[in-house]
């Protein structure tokens, strides 16, 4: 039984869930890039770790990579548990994988602002991304299972708006609680405020009920995978192709997104930290939720006309993005908002088509599973490493240069997304039966 769109009932309820799941996802994600600097003079005090008096950076120049490690604590356990998890969700309820670590990674995050030392704050933060290593792979098979093919570059865009939002939101809310709780460990309160929230979406996932795997794909049924059916994912050009690019891009945007506060208010004068945070809150939540949006809507109205169209939209806006950041790091502040506003909006509007594509391409009995792997690979090559190297140039350098550097991951990406254009099609018609014989 379908709804007039093609839906079925208790979708919407379950993507509303979803969505605020999402967004307090990302909010815990970016309040620790809203902070960081406050947790540098906690753990790294100046008395001890001295400065030198010209150029303002730490003498000791793996400072900044260290910090950077906390970003990679989180990826490296996110994305390692990952496959763990998905091959989980393609075998048991998904919605009581996706309470249990909702409730895990609320716990943490205020584990992490009890943190008496670095070690400890790294280690809570490994168990954050343990919690959403459950959630991560699953979550959007249960909206693939809930709408059509046809829908589901919007849904999944509407879905993943939590990025921008969520992100803006950690922004804003780091700074702010910080600047309310006051003190030198007043960044404490931004981990705490995310828990009470956390909790209750965590419980309300366990009286949700799993939807039957590959209801929504049309003639399609589901069973158990097996090993060989793994294998499958992996001989997918399409799949292969998008998770380049988007391992190209979250290096990109990772390392830059972790550093921005810091960057733009300590080394471009953009402001205070409260200011620069703010501001970059409004431009993430504006750009991204626009560009998200928009990037799901035009990847579902071209796909009639162009095959790729999913790759094609990601590829152009990757490619317009290159640009604008490369101008953001040379045109002076205020103006350099602007360009930064204009990069976010390219990063963020492949967010809706690229998780379209995995869905579209991959056997409902192994999609779980095949988020999962993408996970892995766009992290472990992606944001686990970017922030350490970017902290690790600006300990010899500045921080323009290590921007600098990665930001020519952009254009990788669009090659990567351009490449897989002419595979799309046909690897999107060949998933219902693409299991191994």
């Amino acid at each position: 039984m379908t709804t007039t769109d093609g839906a079925i009932p208790g979708a919407r309820i379950a993507l509303a869930l979803l969505l605020l799941i999402n967004l307090f996802n990302f909010i815990d994600r970016q309040v620790l890039s809203a902070v960081e600097s406050k947790i540098e003079d906690t753990f790294f005090p100046e008395d001890e770790y001295p400065r030198d008096p010209v150029s303002k950076q730490r003498l000791d120049p793996t400072i900044e990579a260290r910090m950077g490690m906390l970003n990679t604590a989180f990826m490296a356990s996110y994305m390692l548990i990952a496959p763990l998890f998905g091959f989980l969700g393609d075998r048991m309820s998904r919605w009581t994988l996706v309470g249990i670590g909702v409730i895990l990674w609320s716990l943490a995050s205020g584990a992490s602002g009890l943190a008496g030392s670095f070690t400890v704050l790294f280690l809570t933060r490994c168990l954050v991304g343990v919690g959403e290593a459950a959630y991560g792979p699953v979550a959007p098979t249960v909206l693939s299972d809930l709408f059509p093919v046809s829908k589901r570059g919007k849904i999944l865009a509407l879905f993943y708006i939590a990025i921008p939002v969520g992100s803006a939101l950690g922004y804003v809310l780091g700074g702010q609680v910080t600047d309310w709780a006051g003190g030198p460990e007043g960044w404490r309160w931004a981990f705490y405020v995310v828990v009470p929230p956390g909790l209750l979406l965590g419980v309300w996932c366990f009286l949700m009920k799993d939807p039957p795997r590959g209801q929504a794909d049309a003639g399609v049924v589901a069973r158990k995978a097996t090993w060989r059916d793994y294998l499958v994912v992996l001989k997918t050009p399409s799949y292969l192709y998008n998770t380049m690019g988007m391992t190209a891009m979250t290096f990109a945007m990772g390392g830059m997104a972790f550093w921005m506060p810091r960057y733009a208010s300590r080394e471009r004068g953009a402001g205070t930290l409260g200011e620069v945070n703010f501001n970059f809150g409004i431009i993430v939540v504006v750009s991204g939720l626009a560009a998200t949006i928009l990037g799901g809507i035009a990847g579902d109205r071209l796909k009639p006309r162009f095959s790729g169209a999913y790759f094609l939209v990601s590829a152009i806006a990757m490619t317009l993005g290159f640009p604008f950041i490369l101008l953001s790091l040379w045109i002076p502040f205020p103006w350099a908002w602007i360009f930064i506003f204009v990069a976010c909006f390219c990063l963020f509007f492949n967010t809706g088509p690229t998780n379209t594509i995995i869905a579209n391409v991959t056997h409902p009995s192994v999609r779980a599973s095949a988020y999962a792997l993408n996970i892995l690979i766009i992290h472990a090559f992606g944001d686990a490493v970017s922030p350490p190297i970017i902290g690790l140039i600006n300990g010899y350098s500045n921080m323009t240069i290590g921007f600098l550097t990665v930001s020519f991951m952009f254009l990788f990406a669009a090659v990567f997304w351009f490449l897989g254009m002419k595979h799309l099609e046909r690897d999107t018609a060949l998933a219902p039966t693409r299991l191994a014989s």
